[in-house]
């Protein structure tokens, strides 16, 4: 279930306050921050962003 463009427009990434981009896929659904030296990717779990740090992973 894709996010409403509204809502997408204003969360930011919770480390450095970069905008995140929609990157979810069938099997993995999650916003990864748009900063060159952050670039966190946040889990989406039922629709709802967890933007919790420590919940996000670095992608390879």
């Amino acid at each position: 279930m894709p996010l409403e463009a509204g809502l997408l427009e204003i969360l930011a990434c919770p480390a450095c306050h970069a905008p995140l981009n929609d990157a979810s896929t069938a099997d993995t659904p999650e916003l990864i921050c748009t900063s060159k030296d952050c670039g966190l990717a946040y889990p989406v779990r039922d629709g709802i962003p967890v933007l919790l740090v420590d919940e996000a992973r670095r992608p390879a």
